[in-house]
């Protein structure tokens, strides 16, 4: 069973109908229990960092969520899921992240050449490191981004890029704790095949 937390930010509805497709059921959770029950956790997120933020701690998800990851259970955030997990994001302000992984979130628009739109919405190639995340596809397949800000300062946390006018942070991992920022449910076969990874791996 996927545990999905389910805190008011996230495309809940395309993910659950991926990993349908893959053969594993999903629950929307974001109580100690549910999530206790689960064998691996998914953190979605669209939106502003500082709203998911604070909703995440209203929810009563975040305590129950850092417990599981605790425990060692495998968990997967996806976009703005994966910037919640830094130590601190400069979204319209300074906001404190969950520090499950070193580092920090910042504008794109910092490295990118200005004639470059932002947001960065379209199919990009990842090149990435041996992962068990990545057992399915290959360097150089394409998977679908939306995002304005970027994951940095992670260097010994990242696991995969991408090339958007400046080398991006496509990917992170911390032990047991996984985060992607480009969307799985929006990247076909690759981003299924991603996803199915993620369902195998062992808490």
């Amino acid at each position: 069973m996927i545990g999905i937390v389910d805190y008011s930010v996230g495309n809940i509805f395309s993910l659950r109908s991926s990993f349908a497709k893959l053969g594993y059921e999903t629950i929307l959770a974001n109580d100690k229990k549910t999530l206790h029950e689960c064998d691996r956790i998914l953190l979605p997120g669209v939106g502003a960092f500082s709203d998911a933020r604070k909703k995440l701690y209203e929810s009563g998800a975040e305590e129950a969520l850092l417990s599981e990851i605790k425990d060692g259970k495998p968990m997967l955030g996806i976009c703005l899921g994966m910037q919640l997990l830094f130590d601190k994001s400069y979204e319209f302000g300074e906001y404190d992240g969950l520090s499950l992984v070193h580092g920090s979130v910042k504008p794109i628009s910092d490295v990118i050449p200005s004639d470059f739109k932002i947001p960065h919405i379209g199919w990009n190639a990842l090149d990435f490191c041996e992962n068990p995340l990545f057992k399915y596809i290959k360097k150089g397949d394409f998977v679908y981004f939306v995002h304005s800000f970027y994951g940095t300062e992670c260097e010994k946390n990242t696991i995969a890029t991408t090339e958007y006018g400046a080398t991006l942070t496509a990917a992170v991992q911390n032990e047991n704790v996984y985060g992607v920022q480009f969307h799985p449910e929006k990247s076909g076969d690759v981003g299924l095949s991603i996803l199915r990874a993620f369902c195998e791996m062992k808490g």
